[in-house]
């Protein structure tokens, strides 16, 4: 039987991040993926050029569709953009029993804003408590804390534990917006550091969707019954492979995609 995970999030038509990105890396993972969109956005790898909320009456819909008949085991969370959608999204889990993996999707790689400023509080307040993981990047950790941007493994550190102390059972604070020659990525739960997981920083612009592709498939591996460090351990190699082969996918001319199908079908040319 499939293993079988859901990523509420954004649609991205350009294909690299959001609902697609998701839905490609549970797919690499060996995990069915179904899908809630909360937003379509028209998008490509340079720029998020319009955005369109889907109502709330049909995010509960899609939610209530899946969940009726899917034996879904995890759930991934990406960009929500208002308030009301927040509400819609944790309403429609209300009594749901897997784990939730949080990615506070604030604004995206092109510099676009994904969530509106008033939703911060609401995503902090109403949402963040109910997640078994919470994925933020560092300006996201530090917005959420309404803090300086963490410097270094002790700040990264104290904001995990800060954003546990809100209530997520635990924190992968992402280094990827750090400075230095090796990525750094941190899990805490608690006063516990679980995992550090450290990757030499690529050389490459086209890292578009890397965080909805770490979320959903931490996702993956929590659908599949791995433990909490296991899973995120498994997602970490799995992207930093996805962002090793990026420049031989080679799509568009901005910030282009990870190969999220990177161990099954070669890269080459311009797309």
């Amino acid at each position: 039987m499939a293993h079988i995970a859901l990523t509420i999030a954004g649609s991205d038509s350009g294909g690299g991040a959001g609902i697609q990105a998701d839905l490609k890396a549970m797919s690499a993972l060996g995990v069915y993926g179904a899908s809630v969109i909360t937003a379509v956005t028209a998008q490509n790898t340079k720029a998020v050029t319009a955005v369109h909320g889907v109502p709330q009456d049909m995010i509960t819909a899609q939610i209530d569709a899946v969940l009726d008949d899917l034996n879904v085991k995890a759930v991934k969370i990406g960009m929500l953009t208002t308030p009301d959608t927040i509400h819609c999204v944790v309403a429609g889990l209300d009594g749901y029993p897997g784990p939730l993996v949080l990615d506070p999707v604030m604004i995206a790689k092109s510099g676009d804003l994904l969530l509106a400023a008033e939703a911060v509080a609401t995503l902090r307040d109403v949402l963040l408590p109910r997640a078994r993981v919470l994925t933020p990047n560092l300006p996201e950790a530090a917005c959420l804390l309404d803090s300086p941007v963490a410097v270094g493994r002790t700040e990264m550190i104290a904001q995990g534990r800060a954003l546990c102390d809100l209530g997520a059972q635990a924190v992968l604070m992402k280094g990827g917006h750090a400075d230095g020659e090796i990525c750094h990525d941190i899990l805490v739960s608690g006063d516990q550091v679980l995992a550090e997981l450290c990757a030499p920083r690529c050389k490459t612009a086209n890292t578009h969707g890397t965080g909805c592709t770490l979320s959903s498939s931490i996702a993956a591996g929590l659908a599949k019954g791995l433990p909490l460090e296991l899973a995120v351990r498994e997602a970490h190699s799995y992207l930093q492979a996805a962002i090793a082969d990026a420049d031989a996918l080679n799509i568009g001319s901005g910030h282009g995609p990870v190969h999220h199908f990177h161990q099954f079908w070669p890269a080459s040319g311009k797309a």
